[in-house]
């Protein structure tokens, strides 16, 4: 076998290409030009949108008129005229923006906060740490609503929902927005003169364009946080009493399906009525304690549809629960060791999270029913809750480098699993990072079999304005478990290579084109080869949001001893060419594996066609209609036939559709409406499905005044092509249409945030 040698081969070659690049570069930033300073006066009157309205005059501010092009230029000039006005007083940073333009051209709508992906927009980054890796950064479009986030090391973190305050107007010669941010929503170092790091922008969605202050390169720094300027003038500020407490009551009444372990299904009421606390203390303005008595766990926002028919490995489903997903970012190790998603019925939960100089520290602790309530209630340990820890200790140093250390651990009865790990990324060039884990676990299994083993992943990065290259090798024993992590796979050694180009014409357009190449191959930990990948790739980049793409893969894929050659053929256009219709699309052709054949069948190749459509329209600034259909089928292919089957009949059809329809009354309350059906239409003889047909309304009323302070009245469905039949097995019977009504619930969730 040539897997050792290859394997040896490209471990040595990342190896000395790492090497190479520590021994001709420094660990130092490279040479920028001087950081531009901004020195932000204190007033004593607050200014107001009004004022710039009316021109009244204001006491005093900094004004900003320099505004460069990050995209789709890289430093020209903005395509339309900006001007920025900063000042602040012992509460609050004011920031106003006029934005010249032509009225009729903005993108801009009446829609729910965080929903401002497609608008014309400003942006504020602050970096209060002045650290050059995590700023928060606050948008808002021309009719105020707001979209704000944590973003670290260039990741984005959603969760983040901070008070603050944004109004804005539509103009003769464009618009204006009006941000007031509290200090006590920021996290910032307890001193009397604050230096922090700043970025403020405007985003032309018609133009592809992104302009900022300072200017900001992706050609000689992909750092967001690190291209930043000064931010000087503030002093003797104090977040106050920065704590805050969310009492909450959840009242429901649902009809659903319950299937005993053991016993016979039925349908069952339940009321229920919960109430509890969510309370959060700032420690020393840079650690965060979050404290729950019955925390609130409910997911108000359902999960994306996804393709999960006939797929070998686990598909992830993001996570969307608050306590979870705040300040996520803290937890991250570029091995996914902690998917919170894995904690699936929590009571009681408890986070610690912060920053002091350069050390950061996150530490998470809940229980879990799940697991007992899963159990026959004859089981002993039926009832019972596992326990869930991770603790996260971060140290800086360099450039946008660091070191950290994990450790997690889940115990249910007499089992557990603990997971210890070390990791590091290093910036050896502006461009370029080298990343680095090592892992140890150690399991005991329910029956007492103990597991032991590591795994290991080291990775070269370089993302560029132009070049992009992303080359992983990563290393997992057999015996290796995260079981809080998202590990889906173990018992392989793999070397995974993406890389990319793009050239960025200077005329209009054509904003960027260029080909993709990604390359995948790995081992087991004997040497047997288990799948090799290569998918080259051309994508063009149009103005107004318009992307298209195609591409080839060649594979070969051992599954269950049995070798499968396969190949694919996909492509893909997105585009926002109206500012009222954006369509994506994608389809796929090409062969795919049958990987849960029916029974007397081994898994076998077959003709494979995946396809998705989506669209959203919006006929009026308040309403918004997204429609997205997703299709999968498998056939048999002439060769590939199983013994017995003549032509080529049909594996399986999956369709998957959505329709959701949201209506903005105002700005804090809005109507949601989905339509959800899934239908799996299986051949049973070639493959171990069962039909099945569900259709799910969900409505869903909000009044959301502010983060913490919210009304939800909302009512959710299911029904599914089944027949309860309460006499002799079998007690489900399918039926041709999703009739039964499986999970019925009404609600009303009232929460409020109360600042002391």
């Amino acid at each position: 076998m040539l897997a050792q040698p290859l394997i040896s081969n490209g471990v040595r070659l990342i190896a000395q290409v790492v090497l190479f690049l520590l021994a001709g570069l420094t660990l130092s930033a490279t040479e920028h030009p001087p950081v531009p300073t901004l020195h932000i006066p204190r007033v004593s009157r607050a200014p107001k949108i009004t004022d710039f309205l009316n021109g009244t005059p204001r006491e005093a501010e900094e004004v900003v008129t320099d505004f460069r092009q990050l995209d789709p230029g890289d430093g020209t000039p903005a395509s339309q005229p900006n001007t920025a006005y900063l000042s602040y007083d012992n509460k609050n940073i004011y920031i106003a923006f006029i934005c010249k333009d032509d009225p009729l051209l903005v993108r801009a709508h009446k829609a729910k906060r965080d929903n401002l992906l497609d608008d014309d927009r400003i942006t504020i980054s602050l970096d209060t740490f002045h650290d050059h890796r995590r700023v928060f950064w606050f948008d808002a479009n021309l009719y105020g609503i707001q979209m704000d986030g944590i973003n670290t090391d260039g990741v984005d973190d959603l969760s983040f929902d901070a008070v603050w305050y944004a109004e804005g107007r539509r103009l003769p010669d464009g618009y204006i927005v009006f941000a007031t941010i509290p200090f006590r929503s920021l996290r910032f170092p307890n001193t009397a003169e604050q230096t922090w790091g700043i970025i403020i922008g405007r985003l032309i969605q018609r133009n592809n364009e992104f302009d900022t202050w300072p200017y900001v390169t992706h050609r000689r720094d992909p750092s967001w946080a690190g291209q930043g300027g000064n931010l000087q003038g503030i002093s003797h500020i104090a977040p106050g009493r920065n704590m805050q407490f969310i009492p909450y009551g959840l009242f429901s009444t649902s009809h659903f399906l319950d299937i005993p372990p053991g016993g016979i299904p039925q349908i069952r009421q339940q009321n229920d009525a919960r109430v509890g606390l969510d309370a959060k203390v700032v420690l020393r303005n840079a650690f965060t304690l979050d404290a729950a008595i019955n925390p609130d766990f409910s997911q108000i926002e359902s999960d994306d549809p996804q393709v999960t028919v006939n797929q070998r490995f686990e598909v992830y489903f993001p996570e969307k629960r608050p306590l979870f997903t705040e300040n996520a970012q803290f937890f991250t190790t570029p091995e996914n060791l902690f998917f919170s998603r894995r904690i699936a019925d929590p009571q009681f939960g408890v986070r610690l999270t912060g920053k002091k100089d350069r050390w950061a520290m996150g530490v998470i602790a809940a229980d879990d029913r799940a697991p007992g309530e899963g159990l026959a209630p004859t089981d002993p340990n039926f009832g019972r809750r596992a326990n869930a820890e991770v603790v996260r200790l971060q140290r800086e140093f360099g450039s946008e480098s660091y070191l950290g250390v994990l450790v997690s651990s889940l115990d249910f009865a007499g089992s557990s699993n603990q997971v210890y790990s070390v990791d590091t990324r290093v910036r050896i060039k502006p461009a370029w990072f080298v990343e680095a884990q090592a892992i140890g676990s150690n399991t005991r299994q329910l029956n007492g079999e103990r597991l032991s083993g590591p795994a290991y992943i080291a990775g070269l990065l370089h993302d560029g304005r132009n070049f992009t290259l992303h080359s992983v090798y990563t290393d997992r024993s057999p015996s290796f478990r995260s079981e809080l992590g998202y590990i889906p796979r173990v018992d392989i050694r793999q070397l995974q290579n993406q890389l990319g180009y793009r050239w960025r014409p200077v005329r209009r357009g054509i904003v960027s084109f260029g080909p993709t190449l990604t390359t995948l191959v790995d081992w087991d930990r004997q040497g047997q080869l288990q799948d090799w990948q290569t998918q080259p790739g051309f994508v063009m980049e149009l103005p107004r949001l318009t992307t298209f793409g195609f591409d080839r893969l060649d594979a070969f894929e051992l599954f269950q001893n049995l070798g499968f050659r396969e190949f694919q053929n996909h492509g893909h256009l997105d585009t926002q060419w109206l500012k009222w219709l954006a369509i994506s699309s994608a389809y796929s052709w090409g062969t795919g594996v049958n990987y849960y054949p029916a029974t007397g069948l081994k898994p076998f190749l077959a003709d494979s066609s995946v396809g998705s459509l989506g669209f959203t329209f919006r006929p009026a600034p308040r309403i918004r209609f997204d429609q997205t259909y997703l299709y999968s089928r498998l056939a048999t292919r002439g060769g590939d036939v199983p013994d017995g089957f003549s032509g080529q009949p049909v594996v399986f059809n999956n369709h998957v559709l959505r329709s959701k329809v949201n209506y903005q009354f105002t700005r804090e309350l809005s109507l949601r409406l989905i339509l959800d059906y899934d239908a799996v239409l299986p051949n049973s003889s070639l493959v171990a499905l069962s039909e099945s047909k569900r259709f799910a309304p969900d409505i869903l009323f909000t009044y959301l005044l502010q983060p913490g302070t919210a009304v939800y009245v909302g009512y959710t469905d299911a029904y599914e092509n089944m027949r309860l039949n309460p006499g002799l097995p079998p007690y489900l019977q399918p039926t041709s249409w999703p009739g039964t009504s499986v999970g019925r619930e009404f609600f009303l969730k009232i929460s409020y945030l109360f600042r002391p």
